[in-house]
């Protein structure tokens, strides 16, 4: 039998949105084992005055196997 958690992570990135996502995953994978996939449930962009965008941001859901 296993058990899976499921976290919200934040995460930005200005080079694009897989950045984004990719940057958080690397970042809970420092502290978290065991990562099995991710939903990004919201998109969300930072523009600069001119409307072109300067960071995408994510937040997306986590999991893992809990040990």
């Amino acid at each position: 039998m296993s058990v899976a958690k499921v976290i919200e992570v934040s995460a930005s990135s200005p080079e694009g949105l897989e950045d984004a996502v990719s940057a958080g995953l690397r970042k809970v994978s420092d502290t978290i084992s065991g990562v099995q996939g991710a939903w990004v449930s919201e998109i969300k962009v930072r523009t600069d005055p001119d409307g072109e965008i300067s960071e995408w941001r994510v937040c997306m859901r986590v999991s893992f196997v809990v040990e």
